[in-house]
């Protein structure tokens, strides 16, 4: 297992001490899906901002990948799938009670036939439902 420095490091990161500290939170605390909110949290003493740049630069190094589940809480998780981090994603399921989000990362997102010509730029694969939690909570 790689350290966070080299981790960031091999990812064209530079690992500056804040990015360290959020990296590091987030393999610490976070198993699946967290919004910004979540971060800030988790990390009071960080500005917003500076969270936010954070999580956006990570993204764009393939770190983690961001999800649109539609809760209107942008949320983010950890790239597993492949060592190259350039993988096609996997799956996601968020309650339709709690918001919460949960990272299925050993299901990739099917391959979809698409019209030709047409070129896919993303793909978000989301299942809407109520998890165990709230469930029983029901019942």
């Amino acid at each position: 297992m790689n350290t966070p420095e080299l981790t960031l490091t091999e990812a064209g990161v530079r690992p500056t001490a804040v990015r360290l500290l959020v990296w590091r939170e987030i393999n610490e605390r976070f198993t699946d899906a967290f919004s910004l909110a979540d971060l800030e949290d988790a990390l009071p003493t960080v500005d917003k901002s500076t969270l936010f740049r954070t999580l956006t630069t990570l993204v764009e190094a393939h770190l983690l990948h961001d999800i649109d589940d539609g809760s209107g809480s942008q949320k983010y998780c950890v790239c597993t799938m492949c060592d190259t981090r350039q993988c096609g994603g996997h799956v996601h399921v968020t309650c339709t009670r709690c918001h919460r989000t949960f990272c299925l990362t050993r299901i990739p997102i099917p391959e979809v036939p698409l019209p030709t010509g047409f070129i896919p730029e993303q793909t978000e694969y989301v299942v809407k439902g109520i998890c165990p939690r709230c469930s029983r909570q029901s019942t």
